[in-house]
């Protein structure tokens, strides 16, 4: 399920930083400072990228 406008407006930051998935590896990072980062996980020659 795709993220919200909603959801993306009313995330808090926590102690850790929180990963809300969208769609295709695409998150939204949460750091613990409160800033929100976009990032994109994927994979290259069988192996895991962040």
């Amino acid at each position: 399920m795709p993220l919200s406008n909603t959801t993306i407006r009313t995330a808090k930051p926590a102690a850790k930083p929180l990963r809300l998935f969208d769609a295709g590896g695409l998150y939204l990072e949460v750091s613990p400072a409160g800033g929100k980062l976009w990032r994109l996980k994927y994979r290259f020659m069988r192996r895991h990228t962040r």
